[in-house]
């Protein structure tokens, strides 16, 4: 099994980093067929997702997103792949709510 580990610092401050992520969920669960857990918490969130041959987290606090993915013996050979659009799609996401 491959592993994507993604960590992003950012100036958004917890609240905005939770729309951040809601909209993150969003885009995952329409675009991906991503199933998505979110657990708010008192210092920072926690979104578990998975679909066939993909599992893994988000983790949110007002300054970091972590995000650590597994991918199946299928997905693995398009782990580059995966792991730049993954990169681009919440470098967008931050950006984007960074300006709001």
């Amino acid at each position: 099994m491959a592993q994507i580990l993604i960590e992003r610092e950012h100036q958004l401050g917890l609240a905005q980093a939770r729309r951040t992520a809601a909209q993150w969920v969003q885009d995952a669960e329409r675009k991906f067929d991503l199933r998505c857990d979110y657990q708010p918490g008192d210092e920072g969130d926690a979104v578990s997702f998975s679909r066939s041959g993909l599992s893994g987290t988000l983790e949110v606090s007002g300054t970091t997103f972590r995000m650590q993915a597994q991918l199946g013996f299928l997905l693995s050979a398009f782990k580059d792949r995966i792991e730049a659009e993954i990169q681009k799609n919440l470098d967008e996401l931050i950006a984007s709510h960074a300006k709001a």
